[in-house]
């Protein structure tokens, strides 16, 4: 069985689908049972389950800095 990935809040990641505003690039806003994803080029908000979001990932393009001094 493969690892999950792991992913934290403000980190960038690609999903198997473009938005339909062509971007790619989501930012992930919420995490929690549903996680909540912002287009990083429209600005548009979804939420979807954790298990469908496990689904639909791709990758993690970017992950968010760990620094908030």
């Amino acid at each position: 069985m493969a690892t999950p990935l792991t992913y934290n809040l403000h980190d960038i990641v690609e999903m198997k689908k473009p938005h339909a505003c062509g971007a790619n690039a989501w930012e992930i806003t919420r995490v929690g049972a549903d996680i909540k994803l912002s287009c990083t080029k429209c600005g548009r908000g979804i939420m979807m389950s954790r298990f469908d979001f496990n689904k639909r990932l791709k990758k993690i393009l970017e992950e968010a800095s760990q620094k908030e001094d």
